[in-house]
């Protein structure tokens, strides 16, 4: 079964500076049937202004993913760690007992454009941490390369919840399968360009929960970049 999440379903803010869409609930958009999928929570999809971003604000008991798709985002954080994320490359932020941190964009005359993604932690009260990869594009190219994972295999970064994410860049024509244990679930993401999943098209900025299926098999009509989430 697949269920999709349209690009212009979802919740939509215009703050300026910010123009985000939700694909679950977020903020001042309440839906609730779409409060989230499995450990997912948020998958936000934002576009922040040269020389803005989000001041210092505080996160507690949350798996915070951030994923670059076009411009560099600064974070600084209360732990110590200030970084640059561009592009292929992949941060995860625990929350846990507490934490504050800004994202900026730093460039004067370019908007930077990601994806930030919540979980769901296994549990509450862990110590806050921090973890930044680059997964170069031809590690991505044509395959399901493993970006984080709750064990950290394969050189993917520690999620503190049973989820394995997957980043993949697909030419037209190219096709590649993630098989589903049984009882396990996946979340598909496009980020860019056009998929079939499982003989459903997506689009840019569309996702779809996939439940009861024995695998994902995923098709790209032309150049496209998608996240692939196996979820318990």
């Amino acid at each position: 079964m697949i269920q999709i999440r349209g690009s212009e379903e979802r919740g939509h803010a215009e703050h300026g500076w910010l123009d985000s869409r939700h694909t679950f609930s977020f903020a001042d958009y309440y839906d609730p049937s779409h409060m989230g999928f499995r450990a997912l929570r948020v998958i936000n999809e934002d576009r922040v202004a040269p020389a803005r971003g989000f001041g210092t604000h505080p996160h507690r008991d949350m798996e915070i993913v951030t994923y670059v798709i076009s411009g560099t985002l600064q974070h600084r954080d209360s732990m110590g760690n200030g970084s640059l994320i561009k592009p292929g490359e992949v941060q995860r932020m625990s929350a846990g007992t507490g934490i504050t941190h800004s994202e900026m964009n730093p460039s004067p005359n370019e908007p930077v454009h990601l994806l930030q993604i919540w979980l769901l932690p296994e549990r509450q009260g862990l110590t806050p941490s921090y973890e930044q990869k680059e997964f170069a594009e031809t590690q991505r190219r044509d395959t399901l390369k493993l970006v984080a994972s709750h064990d950290g295999r394969n050189g993917s970064v520690t999620i503190h919840q049973d989820v394995d994410l997957y980043g993949s860049l697909l030419s037209p024509g190219v096709t590649v399968e993630l098989p589903l244990r049984p009882g396990r679930n996946a979340w598909v993401q496009v980020v860019r360009g056009a998929l079939d999943v499982n003989g459903t098209t997506l689009a840019a900025g569309d996702g779809a929960a996939v439940a009861t299926e024995q695998s994902v098999r995923l098709s790209a009509a032309r150049d496209s970049e998608l996240l692939l989430f196996d979820l318990a």
